[in-house]
This record gives structure tokens, C-alpha cells and sequence, in this order.
């Protein structure tokens, strides 16, 4: 007698399938929720706390959404303070990895540069490939493990306390000296700050407020600020502002900005940088 599948399952050996119309409608409900428990989903749709897991791995599979531990997050939800470092890598990561690309063309060879923590700023090292004779300064405890040892002459992280979800030190932005006295102070050609929003008003911001104020001190050691972020952080505003639109140089994006804010940048003096702009 052939063996009967079970109602709602599959037969066995066959891989399970998500049915169609709950896909649908989970995806969009974390989408809209932006980021979601498994406890939350399996109430939502009336099923057991194993069926949503499985459910979630299929969709993050299919690129759909992040699996985090207990839960998911949409592709287009604002990160929270305490997301971490793995799931921000995966969301936007095509726009962020055009930046990087993009950013990486203003650093040159002998430069010194100052560096935030960030998922964005990382894909920035990761294309900082032909540079030699480069001067680090950063917060990102990640960064080291992500640059070339041939585009580096010297290499310094701050101190300070560490936030693990972020994979990063918050403090001030100097070290101090071998012998007692005053803290060095250092002085930079370029800044390169990932911020998590944009906005006409508002300016850049982020949504600790210990970082925020480590990425304005960043900002205020370099001759040349270029900002990075995404299109997705437009029009957006966070707890913490790190500056005034016009503190920064450059720009640099996946998408030119709406118009208004654009017009508003523009105003301010800053250079908006496009990937894949050839104009």
C-alpha cells in the first residue's frame, strides 16, 4: 500500500515546500513589521513555534528576509541598536558593497584615514586593494581582520568600552602616550563615517548616542569627511545626531537622494557620489 503523506506535509525523502499563499504573507508581514519573533509568527498564523523555524529558514534561503536567533528581520528594516553585526552585513549588502567600491577611490596611497565601525565602512576596506602606505585609525574591531596587510603601513584602534552587537570600541577618539601626560591627538585626510540615517532637518544620525558622539570627533580630525549610506537611510532620523548635513564633504550612495533632501545637500555644499553614476 503507498505510504500516505501527511495532510500539510511532505512525502519522505522529498524536501519540504512553504505553501504558497503563507510565504506570501509572512514575508510581508515581517516586512512590515520589520523585525519579528518566531513566538509572534507562530500565533499570527496559527502554527507551531518549529513550523515558523523551518518557515523562516526556507525564506532566508531564498533570500527573502534575515533569519536572527529567535526570530527575522525584513531586507529593508532599519537595524536596531542591537542587531548584530552578522544580520547588518546581510541587509543592503549589494548597495553597500557598490559604496565601498565607490568610497575606496577617495582614499590614495600615503593617506591617513579614520574609520567608524560599520557594515558599510567595512565593504569600504574590503575594496581598499591597489592603495599602499596607508595610515588607519578606527573603532571597528573587525576592521583588522578585513584589510589587506598590503595597503597598511600603520594600523590603531581606539579604546574604550566594547559594544559586541556592533563589534565595536566607544571612547575617544586619541591615544595615549607611552609616558605619562596629555593624550595624543591625531589629525587625518580623510573620514569615512557610516551613519544610520539621512534627513533634510536632521542631518546625520544614528541611534547610540556614545557612537554619535565618537563619529562627530572622528569627523572633526580630518581635513575631508565623506559620509556613506545608503538610499534606504533617506529621509530617515535616528536618536543621536552626528552632524549637520553640510559638516561632510561627500556623499556617497547607492541612489541619488529624493529631490528635496538632494536640493537640501546640494545647499550644504556636499558632493553626492553615486555608484554606478557615470556622470
Amino acid at each position: 500500500m503507498a505510504a500516505q503523506t501527511p495532510t500539510g506535509g511532505d512525502a519522505i525523502g522529498q524536501p519540504r515546500r512553504l505553501p504558497a499563499g503563507r510565504k506570501a504573507e509572512l514575508a510581508s508581514y515581517v516586512t512590515e513589521l520589520g523585525q519579528v519573533t518566531v513566538a509572534q509568527l507562530a500565533e499570527r498564523f496559527d502554527v507551531s513555534l518549529d513550523t515558523i523555524r523551518r518557515d523562516l529558514d526556507q525564506l532566508d534561503s531564498e533570500g527573502v528576509l534575515i533569519r536572527t536567533h529567535g526570530g527575522a528581520v525584513g531586507l529593508s528594516a532599519v537595524p536596531r541598536p542591537d542587531t548584530g553585526l552578522d544580520v547588518r552585513m546581510r541587509m543592503q549588502a549589494s548597495a553597500k558593497e557598490q559604496i565601498g567600491a565607490l568610497a575606496a577611490g577617495l582614499v590614495t596611497d600615503g593617506a591617513a584615514i579614520i574609520v567608524n565601525a560599520g557594515t558599510t565602512t567595512l565593504a569600504v576596506v574590503r575594496h581598499l586593494r591597489d592603495q599602499r602606505d596607508l595610515t588607519i585609525a578606527t573603532n571597528s574591531l573587525q576592521l583588522p581582520a578585513e584589510i589587506s596587510p598590503d595597503v597598511v603601513r600603520d594600523l590603531y584602534v581606539f579604546g574604550g568600552q566594547v559594544r559586541f552587537s556592533a563589534q565595536a570600541t566607544v571612547g575617544p577618539v586619541s591615544f595615549h602616550r607611552m609616558s605619562p601626560g596629555d593624550d595624543l591627538q591625531i589629525q587625518c585626510d580623510l573620514a569615512l563615517i557610516a551613519v544610520g540615517a539621512v534627513d533634510a532637518a536632521s542631518g546625520y544620525t544614528t541611534s547610540n548616542l556614545g557612537e554619535a558622539t565618537m563619529m562627530a570627533e572622528m569627523m572633526d580630525r580630518a581635513t575631508q569627511v565623506a559620509v556613506l549610506a545608503d538610499s534606504s537611510k533617506f529621509d530617515r532620523r535616528l536618536f543621536a545626531r552626528v552632524a549637520e548635513l553640510g559638516r561632510a564633504h561627500y556623499l556617497v550612495t547607492d541612489a541619488a537622494p529624493p529631490a528635496a533632501l538632494g536640493r537640501v545637500l546640494e545647499e550644504a555644499g556636499v558632493k553626492v557620489l553615486v555608484a554606478g553614476d557615470n556622470a
